[in-house]
C-alpha cells in the first residue's frame, strides 16, 4: 500500500462537475492498494499519516501533525501509485488490485483513519474520473510505502 501526502491550505475533488470533497487546513492523501496489501498495512500506514509531524508549531518547525492541529484529510483512491515504468513508455499498472480487492481495503482506510482522527473525512469515489485541486503548504509532499516502511 502507498500514500502520498500533501500538507494543503485548501483541497477539493470534483465528479461530474459536483463538488464531492473538500478540506481547508489539513491533509490531501492519495492511496494506491496492490493485492498483496492487508489489514496491517492499513493500521501502519493510518497510524504514522496521524502522527507525522508535519505541521509547524508555535516556532514555526514542523513539529505537530494532522491529529495535533485538528486538521482534515480528503482521501483520494490513486491505482497508478503502482505504476512500473521498467519497461517501455506505457506504465503498467498490474500490481494495482483490482476493484473486488481494492474497494473494500479502500473503505477499511476509511473507517480506520476516522477512526484514529476522531472525525469523518472527505473522499473521491473509487473509479470515478475526478478532477482533484490543491493548494499544496510548504510545499510539503511526502510518500510513503507499507512494504518498505520508509
Amino acid at each position: 500500500m502507498r500514500i502520498v501526502i500533501q500538507r494543503v491550505s485548501e483541497a477539493s475533488v470534483t465528479i461530474d462537475q459536483q463538488v464531492a470533497g473538500e478540506i481547508q487546513t489539513g491533509l490531501l492523501v492519495l492511496l494506491g492498494i496492490e493485492d498483496a496489501d492487508g489489514q496491517e498495512d492499513i493500521d501502519w500506514l493510518v497510524k504514522k499519516l496521524v502522527n507525522l509531524r508535519i505541521f509547524p508549531d508555535e516556532n514555526g518547525v514542523m513539529n505537530t501533525s494532522v491529529k495535533d492541529v485538528d486538521g482534515d484529510v480528503l482521501l483520494i483512491s490513486q491505482f497508478t501509485l503502482h505504476a512500473s515504468t521498467k519497461k517501455g513508455n506505457r506504465p503498467s499498472y498490474i500490481k494495482a488490485a483490482r476493484p473486488e480487492i481494492a474497494i473494500p481495503m479502500y473503505e477499511a482506510f476509511i473507517k480506520s483513519l476516522e477512526t484514529s482522527l476522531g472525525k469523518p473525512i472527505q473522499t473521491g469515489e473509487f473509479g470515478a474520473d475526478m478532477k482533484v485541486r490543491l493548494l499544496n503548504d510548504g510545499p510539503v509532499t511526502i510518500g510513503i510505502d507499507s512494504k518498505t516502511r520508509e
